[in-house]
């Protein structure tokens, strides 16, 4: 080879490798074509590299992994619901602490705002607090003052729904969205939303919200201004409610306990060891949680209360797990987001195994303008429901060659009532009963082990169950 022909192909691959040709270090240029980025010549090709997603408020990082999910004690109930199973869970946020009552109650204040006069929507929204209420107990404080009341107001949230829990994540995640917007100037706050001027992520994506603009817009390579797309990367993905994976994964807290790829200790509870008392020296004896002691001990006796607590307690209660989550065990039973089924851990998928995917589309008018609702809300509709999926639905339900209209199936299998469909049965556990976790205030121990797990229709509430919001981690798992 030629000196001359030799310089050249050292001179081009030097430049490449700095970046000049769309090496692996250029930012600017495409390494694939050689066009510019982001500049006005070249068409204005968007790219933002090594993009890192920052928490939302309230939110701590749960790097994932893999785990043993299920049951890793005795099934005393003898219900087999929760058999082991090894699954993989992505990274993602958490809340640090159960939502409390005044996070909740700034969401049914900015429904009173917004919303002046609609009862309907405010009611829809409220805890119900006659669940508090018990024919032989002095329950009545409880009714009146445990969520109203500023004494209560860094305790969690009870007697809330599922539906009304899954309410106040897309609420969340509007209003941190819109905050987002603010602090950067994007837009100023405007009190006077109300009726369908509202702002919602996806109305504001979308083009319909306009609100008032702040002093930075975010321009085109030619100086013009143009609105915020999900392509930017600045709003947060949606706060929801926790997979059971994720919640039971993040429970354990098993990353304080790995050297390398080997795991040194499998947790009971979210602490290390089996026992339920602080062995500290500061504080031995102490419960490490809030839970019933035994029959009618709720907090232990005067001067040596046990948990400092009769019913809940403020969520910065006891000490963390070692991803920093308060009160995973004890104080409130949480929801998750999935659809209960006694074999799930058969059924679902070795990573972020789930049930309860329900896939939506936006309704569009004849001319494909996005419609909304009287609340300025994108409507959706649903295209796909897999709730059911491979456990009930008409392709699972088909077995060949048996009557399940004879009077002998019906007799033999009485977990399940007939449908109206031939060949086809739906069982008794209905695709709006949701799973939830963790053991509570007037619980025993066996509750306080992540693995375990129960059920409730999700139009439901209880005065010991609350629920803390999870959010999607995007890009890398632990961050470059």
């Amino acid at each position: 080879m030629k000196l001359k022909t030799l310089f050249v192909v050292f001179l081009a691959a030097f430049l490449s490798g700095c970046g000049l040709f769309g090496g692996k270090g250029s930012k600017d240029v495409s390494r694939t074509t050689g066009w510019a980025y982001n500049s006005d010549a070249t068409g204005d090709i968007p790219y933002e590299s090594g993009y890192e997603q920052e928490a939302g408020p309230g939110l701590v990082f749960v790097q994932g992994g893999t785990f043993t999910m299920g049951r890793v004690e005795q099934d005393v109930m003898y219900k087999w619901d929760n058999y082991p199973r090894r699954v993989t869970v992505a990274s993602f946020y958490m809340d640090e602490t159960e939502v409390s009552n005044q996070d909740y109650r700034e969401y049914t204040h900015w429904l009173r705002r917004v919303y002046p006069g609609d009862m309907e929507k405010l009611n829809a929204a409220l805890p119900d607090t006659i669940k508090w209420r018990s024919e032989l107990a002095y329950n009545e404080p409880y009714v009146n003052n445990y969520f109203r009341h500023p004494a209560y107001s860094d305790y969690p949230v009870v007697a809330v729904t599922w539906e009304q829990a899954e309410a106040y994540c897309a609420w969340r995640t509007d209003r941190v969205n819109e905050q987002i917007l603010v602090d950067k100037g994007i837009l100023q706050h405007d009190n006077t939303q109300s009726g369908q001027n509202v702002f919602t992520t996806d109305t504001y994506l979308a083009g319909l919200y306009q609100g008032t603009e702040g002093e930075n817009q975010i321009e085109n390579t030619d100086g013009t201004a143009r609105r915020l797309k999900w392509e930017d990367g600045i709003a947060l993905p949606s706060y929801r409610l926790p997979t059971e994976a994720e919640w039971e994964y993040a429970a354990y807290g098993l990353i304080g306990n790995v050297q390398g790829e080997l795991l040194t200790e499998r947790n009971l509870y979210p602490w290390n060891g089996t026992y339920l008392r602080e062995a500290s020296k500061d504080g031995k004896g102490r419960m490490k949680a809030n839970f019933v002691r035994g029959r009618g001990d709720m907090m232990g006796m005067a001067g040596g209360l046990n948990d400092n607590a009769d019913i809940t307690s403020p969520v910065f209660s006891y000490e963390p797990n070692d991803y920093g989550l308060y009160c995973m065990s004890g104080n409130v039973n949480e929801w998750v987001s999935d659809v209960y089924r006694p074999l799930s851990n058969l059924d679902v998928e070795e990573f972020q195994p789930y049930r309860g995917n329900v896939i939506t589309e936006y309704r569009r008018d004849t001319d494909g303008s996005l419609m909304r609702n009287e609340y300025g809300e994108l409507i959706k509709d649903t295209i796909a429901d897999y709730r059911n999926f491979k456990d009930g639905d008409i392709n699972s339900q088909l077995i060949e060659g048996t009557d399940w209209n004879s009077a002998e199936n019906r007799s033999t299998n009485d977990m399940y009532v007939q449908d109206d469909r031939p060949g086809a049965f739906s069982s008794l556990i209905t695709d709006k009963v949701r799973v939830y976790k963790g053991g509570s205030w007037k619980d025993r121990p066996y509750w306080l082990v992540p693995g375990t797990r129960r059920y409730l229709e999700q139009t439901k509430a209880q005065n010991d169950l609350g629920f803390r919001c999870a959010m999607t981690r995007v890009g890398s798992p632990e961050g470059f």
